[in-house]
């Protein structure tokens, strides 16, 4: 594909958007019924989505429009492209540019637009950010960079870095965690490598494996809010723990025994009914549903779906996962709570609710990780039973 027909492919997928589709529903069927397209087209394309996304006040702001052809417009014109080799209307390419579309605005000014978020939102970063809330709102809307982890039943940083540059990728020590990597060049090239393959790297954030670093080191541990199980993983990577995943929707967890069967891992999953039958754990860790604001950078059509009457239900689930997680940990255990939210809703107010209904407990350890170069915007806190 050309330059052009990816441009008036991206065109179209937010078409699909706009008709209703979820982001990953739209790429996914474009790609269905588009055969043709190369896994390089396809990447492309998908970079020009998430750029509208993580971009989309001022890309319509540029666009002076929110139709799919203007956002697209408005994007290209903030990376500065040359739209009129885009915008040919030759083979698959989209029409030309009119005189009006030629027409860009001023830089805006207002805030909610350069800081690319909601309105609603605007007061939640700041109170939540204080001083740092133009940086993380400005950092939300360049790409993610990649990070892996090295899985130490498998491999050092040292050799997963040397596997991974005879490959093509490219990494550097990432501060956040002795596991980490960030990757420097050839992302792309990480899922065929050997060291991915023989289960030596796990795509991971690098503030999420800081996240089960600063846990205890042995034990029995409760990954209460698996998901696909990525922290499960890191947390086996210690042979002194012995793990449990479970989730609310066990088929969250189907991908994570082939993944424990390459990392060399052990982990047992349990059913709900299953863990308040089991003996009580030494850690439990409940990675909570969130807005998933500190990795918008990589989920940006959230920032655009979530309201605040979303984000009151999922402070009410937090808030009950809390409770329930704090009947399966063990007398002198460790429930640790954690999210990958910028918010101080989901953070530490969900903390500072959860002590006030449980007055035995207390708080032995916070910390925020900052929206960075180095990793996703994370938080966690350690609560104990006095």
């Amino acid at each position: 594909m050309t330059p052009g027909a990816r441009v008036a492919a991206a065109i179209e997928i937010l078409g699909d958007m706009a008709d209703g589709l979820a982001a990953e529903q739209a790429l996914t069927r474009w790609a269905r019924r588009s055969r043709f397209a190369g896994s390089k087209d396809r990447a492309a394309i998908r970079d020009h989505v998430f750029d509208v996304l993580r971009c989309r006040r001022t890309a319509a702001h540029y666009g002076q429009g929110d139709t799919p052809r203007a956002l697209m417009i408005g994007v290209l014109h903030q990376q500065g492209a040359k739209l009129d080799d885009l915008f040919t209307g030759d083979g698959h390419a989209a029409a030309p540019l009119s005189d009006h579309e030629r027409m860009f605005p001023d830089p805006p000014t207002d805030q909610a637009m350069t800081w690319n978020l909601p309105d609603w939102l605007i007061p939640a970063f700041v109170s939540s950010l204080g001083e740092t809330a133009d940086q993380v709102a400005i950092a939300l809307q360049d790409r993610a960079p990649v990070f892996l982890r090295v899985n130490s039943l498998r491999t050092s940083r040292e050799q997963a870095r040397a596997s991974l540059a005879a490959e093509g990728v490219d990494t550097a020590d990432n501060p956040l965690c002795d596991t980490a990597l960030t990757v420097i060049d050839g992302a792309r090239k990480i899922r065929n490598s050997n060291a991915y393959l023989q289960g030596h790297v796990e795509l991971q954030d690098a503030a999420s494996q800081a996240v089960v670093a600063a846990l205890p080191a042995a034990g029995r541990v409760l990954d209460y809010c698996a998901g696909g199980g990525g922290k499960a993983l890191a947390m086996a990577a210690d042979p002194d723990r012995k793990i449990f995943a479970h989730d609310i929707d066990p088929r969250r967890m189907a991908d994570l025994p082939g993944r424990a069967e390459r990392a060399g891992a052990e982990i047992k999953t349990l059913t709900t009914e299953q863990t308040v039958q089991s003996e009580k754990f030494d850690v439990v860790l409940c990675d909570a549903p969130c807005s998933g604001s500190g990795a918008w950078r990589r989920a940006a059509e959230g920032k655009w779906t979530l309201s605040a009457d979303q984000l009151a239900r999922l402070n009410q689930t937090q808030d009950d996962i809390l409770d329930k997680a704090a009947a399966l940990t063990s007398s002198g255990g460790l429930l640790a709570y954690a999210t990958c939210s910028v918010l101080r809703a989901e953070n530490e107010d969900r903390v500072e609710a959860f002590l006030a209904r449980h007055p035995r407990w207390s708080m032995t350890y916070s910390r925020r990780f900052d929206l960075g170069p180095d990793g996703d915007g994370f938080y966690t806190a350690h609560l104990t039973q006095d």
